[in-house]
């Protein structure tokens, strides 16, 4: 049986409609998303997967200041709730969060989705922002991730906010298969608000990933064109 999956950053949701409309397009069987935001008037999984029909979870765990938006003064103290996300047009058998490090804000959402007698171990994740540079901080966030991952039928996708080259997507490729088989498609950033600190209006920099157990079956790795978020929506077809 074949599906796609899909993984998309997509910021907070600041340009939320232009999303769910790519996100309809796409046709994913299965997405993960990150930097999903959550409010006063609810989280915008739930609004995604409601307009989709997808069944989904997420965790929301980080404390995004609005002066990393765009549209905000570079002054506003003013916070909001995000984490990450996933949705599937297939059960959700059960979910859990990770904690990369103790006392650190990041999670990681876990869904184990029912396939025919299939169970997926479905992972989204979003590590530390550190503008491109080796952080230890990041190794031990996979390090610690690595631990808990089951060896077979599990796929984790996100935002790693690493290079090809770094520690971090070395030690993932130890474990797991990078599904884009020795390219580096940029997927960041779209805008250069993306980054206050990197102001970088060319997507030059691949972040983004997804990661399969080693016995799976992958195909037609695609980075897709997209002014929806900073970061580009990356699909794969896997067969089960």
């Amino acid at each position: 049986m074949k599906l796609k999956i899909l993984s998309w950053n997509i910021w907070c949701g600041t340009y939320l409609d232009e999303v769910i409309k790519f996100l309809k397009t796409a046709e994913a069987d299965i997405i993960a998303l990150q930097e999903v935001s959550e409010d006063n008037k609810g989280n915008i999984a739930e609004l995604i997967a409601k307009e989709l029909g997808y069944k989904y979870v997420y965790t929301t765990d980080i404390d995004m200041p609005f002066k990393y938006l765009p549209g905000y003064k570079k002054d506003d103290e003013q916070t909001i709730k995000m984490g990450n996300a996933i949705l599937s047009k297939y059960e959700i058998v059960s979910s859990k969060e990770h904690r990369l490090v103790e006392n650190q804000k990041r999670t990681v959402i876990e869904a184990n989705i029912k396939i025919g007698d299939n169970i997926l171990n479905v992972f989204s994740i979003h590590l530390r922002h550190t503008h491109q540079k080796q952080l230890e901080l990041q190794d031990l966030q996979a390090e610690n991730l690595l631990k808990f991952l089951p060896t077979k039928n599990t796929i984790v996708m996100g935002d790693f906010n690493s290079l090809p080259e770094s520690s971090v997507i070395k030690k993932m490729n130890d474990s797991l298969q990078d599904i884009e088989m020795g390219s580096s498609t940029p997927t960041w950033s779209v805008y250069k608000e993306g980054c206050t600190c990197l102001v970088e209006d060319k997507i030059i920099y691949k972040l983004d990933y997804i990661f399969t157990s080693k016995e799976m079956k992958a195909s037609s790795f695609k980075v897709y064109d997209s002014k929806a978020s900073d970061h580009l929506p990356i699909s794969v077809i896997i067969e089960i």
